[in-house]
């Protein structure tokens, strides 16, 4: 099957659910390292491990922005599933345009 995520405009890590990383596409491996076969505990802070364990456990998403060395990106945490069970997350990053707009349907 090709990989349709690995040369996209985004971040995106997965890993099981014990938080081992099983996949990183190109733009992960460039952001943040090869990390494929470590578990995602050896590279956040406690607050942050407990709160991949919470979604793990519960099957939340957790979304938020963040701001680094100028670059705004959205990061959208949520969990994927195998017959009907969470079996990890996925993790993407996307930066943001500065002058991004924002629009309201409906």
């Amino acid at each position: 099957m090709k990989d349709y995520f690995e040369n996209v405009a985004v971040s995106m890590t997965v890993c099981d659910r014990e938080g081992k990383v099983v996949y990183q596409n190109n733009r992960a491996v460039e952001a943040l390292g090869e990390a494929r076969g470590n578990n995602l505990e050896e590279c956040h802070k406690p607050s942050s491990w407990e709160a991949i364990q919470r979604m793990l456990r519960e099957g939340t998403t957790n979304a938020y922005t963040i701001e680094k060395k100028g670059v705004r990106k959205l990061i959208y945490q949520t969990p994927w599933y195998e017959n009907g069970e969470v079996a990890g997350l996925v993790e993407y990053s996307i930066v943001l345009p500065a002058d991004m707009p924002h629009k309201v349907r409906g």
